[in-house]
């Protein structure tokens, strides 16, 4: 399968603003890549790439005063195959955790494990181990919590989620991976594209999406407690922490965003859009 990825968006800024970028492709799916990623700006700016504590792709630049656009288009090839599972997944004891794996069981910006942890108890201590207990936690959350565009906040942490039941897809996403941590089994925020490959295409405008990560019989999977659904077409861009560590953009002064689109859609070879709605 082919996907078509790119995104435009602009901002106003005033005077001159740093701003860093996480838009790339992550370095994990960079050899699926079959033309090259990178960010364009207009106007031309110098761009620094590098990789930043999580060991995402990031770029660096200065914006000039006035308006800056980041454009890009890149083509990646993927299995075409749903969100990959095992539900014997054990969960690993702390104690033989990789050390780099250690931060995602501990409390972050927007995930206030220990104010959770009594609740997570409560809720999953007596849910089967393991694979099906990150389940029971997804399907808690996406039954609990009401999607909608209006409810965006950028200060809503898990413990707001929980108590307002309302949020977007990074609100399921923070709420689920602080009940894993609760639950000690590592848990991490990841962002990137998701087209609607094979579902029935969403009435709202493209966006980049959320989801999260966990770490069982010693490896990472992909859950997602937004659609709870096994999902084709997913393209990793960051992982962090939480949302902080993955912001798509985020500006060292006054940038007003002006527009935003993005694009993340199977074609077939000759670059024609596939529509596969089910």
């Amino acid at each position: 399968m082919l996907i078509r990825l790119g995104y435009d968006i602009q901002f106003d800024t005033v005077g001159e603003v740093p701003i860093v970028t996480l838009l790339n492709v992550h370095p994990s799916r960079k050899k699926d890549l079959r033309e090259p990623d990178e960010l364009h700006t207009d106007p031309l700016v110098k761009v620094e790439n590098y990789e930043d504590t999580f060991g995402n792709h990031a770029c660096r630049f200065l914006a000039p005063p006035g308006k800056i656009r980041l454009q890009n288009s890149t083509l990646i090839e993927d299995s075409g195959l749903p969100d990959a599972e095992d539900p014997d997944a054990a969960e690993v004891p702390i104690d033989q955790l990789p050390v780099n794996v250690l931060p995602y069981l501990m409390n972050s910006r927007y995930c206030e494990v220990d104010l959770l942890s009594n609740t997570a108890a409560e809720l999953f201590w007596n849910a089967p181990r393991g694979w099906q207990r990150v389940r029971a936690v997804c399907g808690w959350v996406h039954s609990k919590v009401t999607f909608g565009y209006e409810f965006s906040s950028p200060f809503r942490t898990a413990l707001g989620v929980y108590t307002e039941r309302v949020g977007v897809c990074r609100d399921f996403q923070h709420l689920a991976i602080t009940f894993c941590r609760a639950l000690n089994i590592p848990a991490r925020y990841a962002t990137g594209y998701l087209g609607d490959i094979e579902i029935i295409v969403a009435p709202s405008p493209m966006d980049f999406s959320a989801w999260f990560e966990v770490y069982l019989g010693n490896r990472w999977w992909t859950f997602d407690a937004r659609h709870n659904i096994r999902r084709i077409g997913r393209v990793l861009m960051a992982t962090g922490r939480d949302a902080t560590d993955c912001a798509i953009t985020t500006s060292f002064g006054s940038a007003r965003l002006t527009s935003f689109q993005v694009v993340s859609d199977e074609v077939t070879a000759q670059g024609e859009v596939i529509v596969t709605s089910r």
